[in-house]
Parts: structure tokens; sequence; C-alpha cells
């Protein structure tokens, strides 16, 4: 997400000044904006199919914690499940993850992408990328209800690691996408000069890490598996593309032009791709982290994929009120659920016309 550019471009931010937020919560032309939270840059669909779990991001930096809550449309209820640190809203078991986690998150804890799925033995497992206190992914698992979590372990990277999304793996570990270095000199800098920057890294039950062949690119982004985890979706932010790997050999199968694709998820039948794209200009994008209430008005699209031949069709396009800059595309109960990296909302608009489009 661009968020992380910000890191290497202060005196530019500066610069640019801050938009106008988007105060007022109306809807517009038929999307209806729903306020009240905090970032909600990530979305996971929960079992019941009427609710979802929602990453209310901080910063990228831990400055500003975030924490994991539910949202059930149908009510309007949203409720925290997990912050970080001690008190109420956090409980602890561990016993998944790796031997080397030293405990629970700290209350600095700053979720960005999460990821949910079934353990072997049928437990809901949500993994989740973590900036707060340190750079980490986090299991919990979800209560059969979905209205509570409990902290069970959590994966410690490489040295230097710096994450944006996960998704769960059908052998019990997962893929996590590697944006670029965090202490490069200039690493945005070069990666939008068109060098390779990050990579996806695949961590195992016995705690060893390992970059995925084929996965090297220019600030990945979003990542989806196929069904069978035998294919990769990856999206490559500053390249501007989608691809399709083949997660044994490494082998671009197919790539789609996307500009700027953030996060990717599966329509609600499995049949397509939704893929959120951001399509105002880079220092547009800068200026939004300048807001301090309301949401951003950036420019954005949703893009639909065929997942055997990444052949697009744009669902939705958008800019300004009631909401931009959208992340990520959720499909819920009929409507497409976005969330955004900015903002203290989330949209919806109706799914209709999607399958097969």
């Amino acid at each position: 997400m661009r968020l992380a550019m910000l890191l290497f471009f202060p005196t530019l931010l500066i610069a640019c000044g801050a938009p106008e937020g988007i105060v007022d919560c109306n809807p517009v032309a038929g999307i209806e904006p729903i306020c009240g939270f905090q970032n909600p840059e990530d979305l996971a669909l929960l079992p019941d199919g009427r609710s979802m779990l929602v990453s209310q991001f901080g910063e990228m930096d831990g400055s500003q914690p975030g924490n994991i809550a539910r949202f059930e449309p149908k009510t309007g209820e949203l409720r925290v499940l997990f912050e970080g640190g001690q008190g109420p809203n956090r409980s602890f078991s561990p016993g998944w993850g790796g031997r080397d986690c030293p405990g629970p998150p700290p209350a600095e804890f700053s979720p960005h992408g999460i990821h949910l799925s079934r353990r072997e033995d049928g437990a809901l497992q949500l993994l989740v990328v973590n900036h707060g206190g340190r750079e980490s992914i986090e299991f919990f698992e979800v209560a059969s209800d979905g209205r509570a979590l409990v902290w069970r372990g959590c994966a410690m990277p490489p040295e230097d690691a710096y994450f944006n999304s996960v998704v769960a793996t059908p052998e019990g570990g997962f893929l996590a996408t590697h944006m670029f270095s965090r202490t490069a000199t200039f690493g945005m800098l070069k990666g939008m000069w068109g060098a390779d920057t990050g990579y996806v890294l695949e961590w195992n039950q016995d705690g060893v890490w390992t970059i995925v062949e084929g996965t090297r690119s220019n600030f990945p982004n979003g990542i989806e598996l196929s069904p069978d985890g035998r294919t990769i979706y990856l999206n490559v932010y500053l390249a501007g593309e989608v691809r399709r790997i083949d997660r044994d050999s490494g082998e671009l199968q197919a790539t789609a032009a996307v500009a700027s694709p953030d996060n990717i998820r599966w329509s609600a039948d499995g049949s397509r791709l939704l893929v959120a794209s951001h399509t105002g200009s880079f220092m547009q994008m800068m200026s939004c982290q300048r807001i301090e209430v309301g949401a951003c008005p950036l420019a954005f699209e949703i893009v639909s994929l065929d997942p055997q031949t990444l052949e697009r069709k744009t669902l939705f396009a958008h800019e300004g009120r009631p909401m931009g800059a959208a992340t990520v595309a959720l499909e819920l109960g009929g409507q497409l659920y976005l969330g955004s990296f900015k903002g203290d909302r989330l949209i919806h608009i109706p799914a209709e016309g999607m399958a097969g489009a």
C-alpha cells in the first residue's frame, strides 16, 4: 500500500499540503457510506455470511495503534475484538506460530493485511500483518460465532522484512508480501525507477522462511492463492500489474495491467478475483496522509479478473465523495464493501451483475 512511500518522501508530503477531507457521511449517487471506522484497510468475510472482520489500521511506523474489529452491516454493530497490550479486548493462548515469538502484541499493535482460513483441525484462523511495536505476522483464533478473537502466537520475520499482505497456505503456513527493505536507502525511490524491491516470503510450520521463486518484483502488495494452493495471484503495485504465478516452479503464467493494485480478494462464488486499484496520482495519494478528519478523495477502481486468463473488467470507478482511496473490495449480501487506507468509513455499492463479469 502507498502508505509506506511516505517514509521516504517527507519533503514532498509537506509541499503537497492536504486536500480537504470528506467529512459529511451522506450517500452520493447510490454509494452508501458507513462512518465510525479507523482506516479500515482490509476486510475478511466471516463464515456466518453476514459479518466481517476489519483491520483498523494505525500507522506503518507504529506511531498510531489500531485494532481488529467485527462489523455486521445489517445491524450496524462495530465491535473491537482485539487491541495490543494488556487490559480489555485482549485474550491470549499461545500455541500457534513460531517458537521465537516473544509474546502477545504490544500496545502499539497496528494491523495491516489480514487473511481468514480454516486450519486442518477445523479451527478458524486469522493471520494479521502487524507493524506496531514489531514487524510480525500474528496468529488469532476466531470464535465459532465470530464474536471473539484469541491471540495464539506470531511469526517473527527475517531482518529488514516489511510486510503488506498475507495469505494462508493449505500446508499450514502462509505467504506474505515483503514490499522492500525497511532500512534500504532510497528503497522506494528505486522502485519508482523500476527496480525490483521485494518478493513473497513463505513461512512453514517448522518456522522456516524462504523466498518464493518467481515473485521478485517492484513493490509486491496484495496476494491471493487458488483454492488448491498451486497458483499465486500477486499485485505488483509500482509495476501496475497483477501476476498469475505457478507456486512450485515460479513460472509467470499470465499478467493483467491494473493501475497501482492494492488488495485482491475472491468474489463470493469464487469465480472472479476483485482488485482495488488506485488511479489517482502519486502526489494526490501523498497529500491524503495529511488529512486528519474525514476520508481521502483519491480516485480508484474496482477491477474484476478471470482467475485463469486474468482478463479484466472494471466494475466500479470513483473519485471524491463519499469516499476515495479504496484498498479492498469484499462481497457480502449482494453488496460490495470497500475499505480504505485513510479515513473514517467504508462504502458499499450493489454487486449486481458481477457473476461472470
